[in-house]
């Protein structure tokens, strides 16, 4: 079971850092909102980390 939670801690860690290294600070907070509204069962939250993120991954809309 350690190794199993040393695994996923490792794989949580390293995409956060995707997503701080691709959205920057901003991609960083969105999943941030989306992880604390889903343990925390707020709705009202995840959806605005979950929009969040779906607004930088449509990009600039030209």
């Amino acid at each position: 079971m350690p190794v199993l939670a040393l695994l996923c801690a490792v794989l949580v860690v390293g995409f956060e850092q995707l997503v701080e290294w691709k959205y920057g600070a901003v991609g960083l907070v969105g999943l941030l909102l989306l992880s604390v509204g889903i343990k925390a069962k707020s709705p009202a939250v995840s959806s605005a980390g979950a929009l969040l993120l779906a607004l930088l991954l449509a990009g600039p809309a030209l």
